[in-house]
């Protein structure tokens, strides 16, 4: 596909059925994948969700080891302080993980977008869903599940919706496989981690709006 080429995809209602048609923008929605940049951002993602939780405790932290094993000279044995030394089995660990490692990552920004604009495209391409609304008038979860189904999605399921309607997201949190979140928390991690995108009309124009 050329690039700056508009797309045009089909729109649904919550039923499945086809409703309109929408023009995505060639500029977000049919770029020139750029595999490096997406690795780099799933990368970052990843590391700034990771949390500093290992610890080891070093020498002077390890329980006991104060009296000397045995005295300094006549024994044959190599001299020795503390059996808490690190060379020793129980003692000290050298250089570990203090609990206090700082593992946040930065992509730039025009990195960042192309990551994001390269993940559109291949969600276009992999069939993206964009609905004219999605909205439940009772929390129930049989319903949305009927949804998603109607729109013939399968596995995990992004939905990207700029205003999350309460019974909408109350339905579907008991749903370990479906995702809700808005245009500006959108990640290049979330579309490829999942197989299948619903998208409404609004958060299709907010997320153009942003990246060009």
């Amino acid at each position: 596909m050329a690039e700056n080429k508009k797309v045009s995809v089909p729109v649904y209602n919550q039923l499945g059925e086809k409703v309109s048609t929408v023009s995505l923008k060639g500029e977000v929605f049919n770029v020139e994948v750029n595999n490096s940049a997406m690795f780099d951002a799933v990368n970052v993602y990843r590391s700034n969700m990771r949390q500093a939780t290992s610890k080891t405790k070093k020498r002077d932290e390890v329980s006991g080891g104060g009296k000397k094993p045995w005295r300094q000279k006549g024994t044959g044995r190599a001299r020795a302080g503390s059996s808490r030394s690190p060379i020793w089995v129980g003692g000290g660990i050298v250089f570990g993980p203090t609990g206090d490692q700082n593992y946040t990552l930065q992509q730039n920004k025009k990195e960042h977008r192309l990551a994001l604009k390269s993940a559109l495209t291949l969600k276009v391409k992999d069939g993206l869903k964009v609905v004219d609304n999605l909205e439940l008038k009772e929390i129930k979860t049989k319903s949305f599940v009927e949804i998603i189904k109607a729109l013939k999605t399968e596995g995990r399921i992004l939905v990207v919706l700029t205003d999350v309607e309460e019974n909408l997201a109350l339905s579907a949190r008991n749903l370990t496989n479906v995702t809700i979140t808005v245009p500006t928390n959108v990640s290049v991690y979330d579309l490829l981690n999942n197989q299948s995108v619903i998208m409404s009309k609004a958060a299709v124009k907010a997320l153009e709006e942003v990246l060009i």
